[in-house]
């Protein structure tokens, strides 16, 4: 199995959609090292679609950081985040707050992974 990373950072602090964005350029190099990251601010879409009261979309990323490996916080201010990383250090699930020691984190820690075959129609 490969190494799956909650990324926390800010949402409603500056521009969402580019805190959303940024949130998606980070997965997307974090891929390029085997990572599988999981983007909670993709959320923003389907909050747009159907609103929710903030406390919802926060316990359901508790449940996603629960079901990750480690957490890794971008820059920037903000209370959710950082109840999130609070959270996770509860739970034992280490924080990073750089790419590169996150990375060597995962080279160390990372158990030989299988590929999944893709499966397509």
């Amino acid at each position: 199995m490969k190494i799956k990373v909650y990324i926390a950072s800010p949402y409603t602090k500056g521009d969402r959609l580019e805190n959303v964005r940024r949130q998606v350029e980070v997965a997307h190099d974090l891929r390029k090292f085997g990572v599988v990251p999981f983007v909670p601010l993709l959320s923003h879409y389907a909050h747009e679609i159907q609103p929710e009261p903030y406390d919802i979309w926060l316990s359901e990323d508790f449940e996603w950081i629960a079901a990750c490996n480690a957490l890794l916080r971008l820059p920037g201010e903000s209370k959710g985040a950082d109840a999130e990383v609070t959270f996770a250090w509860r739970i034992n699930i280490p924080v990073f707050y750089d790419v590169n020691e996150l990375i060597s984190w995962k080279e160390k820690h990372a158990k030989p992974q299988a590929d999944y075959p893709v499966l397509i129609e």
